[in-house]
């Protein structure tokens, strides 16, 4: 019986990190994108980012990638709030969501969710660092290709996105991006002779 309530606990959260497919990022909307990307789409991209900046600053990047995975899961409860909207709303804090949402699984997964959420909230591991840093960039990234898309009102998110890395690597791939041309990786290969 407890293995079936643990994993039907597990399986909610599993559904609910679900809607995170459906939720749109709703700042882009600012920008002019009508249809931004999603919440899960945007986590998947920085997870990678953060494995790759975590190899480049010598972190873990398996655990980076948990932190980045897990970093916006609460936005099932509480939304995508904009930065505008945090002036007027006081959202629960991160790890208050997640502990309400991690509360019927496992054990060991609810303890091992937690542990993740509060190590990226807390920002002080150098896996959190680099976490934040790929956060960050990602969205920078999405701003250069909705840029290269014709949305021009993106200086802003690039700006404080830039502002905000921490890390060597991130300035790096950060002036990489700004750049580089999103669709260069379609050209064919130069030819030896």
């Amino acid at each position: 019986m407890s293995d079936d309530h643990d994993a039907a606990g597990a399986m909610d959260f599993i559904f609910e990190a679900g809607v995170l497919k459906r939720a749109s990022r709703t700042g882009w909307w600012f920008a002019g994108v009508k249809h931004p990307e999603s919440i899960a789409e945007h986590s998947f991209r920085t997870a990678l980012i953060g494995m790759m900046l975590a190899a480049m600053e010598g972190a873990d990047p398996a655990r980076v990638s948990m932190l980045c995975v897990l970093h916006d899961t609460q936005e099932t409860r509480i939304t995508d709030i904009p930065h505008i909207g945090r002036r007027y709303l006081t959202a629960a804090p991160n790890a208050a969501v997640t502990a309400d949402q991690v509360a019927a699984c496992p054990p060991p997964v609810a303890e091992a969710i937690t542990a993740a959420v509060a190590e990226y909230e807390a920002g002080e591991t150098r896996e959190a660092v680099v976490a934040r840093d790929a956060d960050k960039l990602e969205c920078l990234v999405q701003a250069v290709e909705y840029r290269h898309q014709g949305i021009d009102n993106v200086q802003r998110w690039i700006d404080s996105s830039r502002a905000a890395l921490r890390t060597a690597s991130a300035h790096r791939l950060a002036d990489a991006a700004l750049s580089g041309q999103p669709l260069a990786w379609l050209a064919p290969p130069p030819r030896a002779e």
